[in-house]
């Protein structure tokens, strides 16, 4: 375990220790305000209820209209995360754990920063919102909203009655649980059309960036994340594609000679290959690649982080939003497959399907999150 990790544990830590000391001695749940319990902080307020019941009321035939919608995307969401997830882990049980599973999402250790922070922020802004607009347009009553820190990881929610929610008929429930996960996919694919449409025509790629160094790979020691590679072997590379595309041409032990700007100095570095853990024969290098582009028309300052932003909103909308419908409770998809199950099939049959489910659903994530967490703790 590195010392940036062991410092940052111990930083928060820290910071929930005084948490809690300071707002963690009121055992009741309150209906508004601050409330902290172990690693976690809920806040809580009533005050932007109108604006959702508003919102909700003007357009109610629209908003049923989204939320089915939003059932038909659910469960094909669910089948499309379940394959997915399933096709990883067995990549990651016939490569020992050195495939890729899902990607934790930190800011500032997985994920750029404030990058990272914004795209959360409207991830869960607009996935809460739509499940409390899709709630009171099918007149189910909300009891609060609010902020939420769990450990590290910040987050939205928006609290409906649980009775009247619990009471309500199938359909109804399924609009609620699949607005959020709607939400999601509909901002990813506002936001790639921005950059498509709006942002894009205004770069040009300009190398291949180091987003992350695989431990234990040939690029460890050698390659820093934010290098750019612009050459391999006098070959000009200018995109992520002409990068897979070189690197599929090589062979475990070749010696090959990146041209690298690092800091704004250009140099050349030899990296000696090793095998493809995922593709037998092929070299393999260890980084995580993304595309480096540059203004034509210069205002670097201001487009190059306008691109990212929407690049991150879209990343983490789409990931987010699908993964939300993995069916596994509390996910989204999981309240939606075992609402299913309870109202469709005996309660001698339905429950060993809830659990039997559960089980499958646990051994999938926990084999795809292994990679994650061995990379993060290097």
């Amino acid at each position: 375990m590195n010392i940036t990790l062991i410092t940052v544990l111990i930083g928060i830590a820290a910071f929930w220790a005084i948490m809690y000391l300071i707002f963690g001695r009121n055992p009741e749940e309150k209906e508004e305000g601050l409330e902290v319990d172990a690693f976690v902080a809920m806040w809580r307020t009533k005050r932007l209820l109108g604006f959702i019941d508003s919102l909700a009321q003007r357009y109610k035939r629209f908003w049923r209209i989204y939320g089915d919608i939003g059932i038909i995307l659910g469960f094909g969401g669910m089948i499309f995360v379940f394959y997915m997830l399933f096709k990883t882990a067995v990549k990651t049980v016939t490569s020992k754990g050195a495939a890729a599973g899902v990607q934790l999402v930190i800011p500032g250790v997985t994920i750029p920063l404030w990058y990272g922070l914004i795209g959360l922020a409207v991830v869960l802004v607009v996935h809460e919102l739509s499940h409390g607009v899709v709630a009171r347009a099918d007149d189910i009553p909300l009891k609060s909203v609010g902020l939420v820190l769990f450990l590290i990881l910040p987050g939205a929610f928006v609290e409906p009655d649980e009775e009247e929610i619990n009471r309500a008929p199938l359909r109804k429930r399924l609009r609620v649980y699949g607005a959020g996960s709607m939400a999601n996919i509909v901002t990813a694919v506002v936001a790639l059309l921005i950059i498509n449409l709006a942002i894009a025509p205004l770069l040009q790629p300009n190398g291949v960036q180091v987003a992350g160094v695989v431990p234990g790979s040939p690029a460890e020691g050698i390659l820093q994340k934010g290098d750019i590679i612009t050459g391999i072997d006098g070959q000009q590379i200018t995109t992520v594609d002409s990068f897979m595309n070189f690197m599929n041409t090589t062979k475990p032990g070749q010696l090959i000679t990146l041209q690298i700007i690092r800091n704004g100095k250009r140099t050349d570095i030899k990296i000696k290959l090793k095998e493809h853990p995922n593709n037998p024969g092929k070299g393999y290098i260890g980084i995580y690649p993304a595309q480096s582009v540059k203004s034509k028309i210069g205002g670097e300052s201001i487009i190059i982080p306008l691109f990212f932003t929407f690049y991150w909103i879209y990343v983490l909308n789409i990931g987010i939003g699908l993964m939300n419908l993995f069916p596994l409770v509390p996910l989204d998809g999981g309240k939606m497959l075992d609402d299913v199950v309870k109202e469709y099939l005996p309660e001698k049959i339905a429950n060993p399907v809830r659990y039997a489910t559960i089980g499958i659903a646990l051994f999938l994530l926990a084999l795809n999150l292994l990679p994650a967490f061995r990379n993060l703790l290097g």
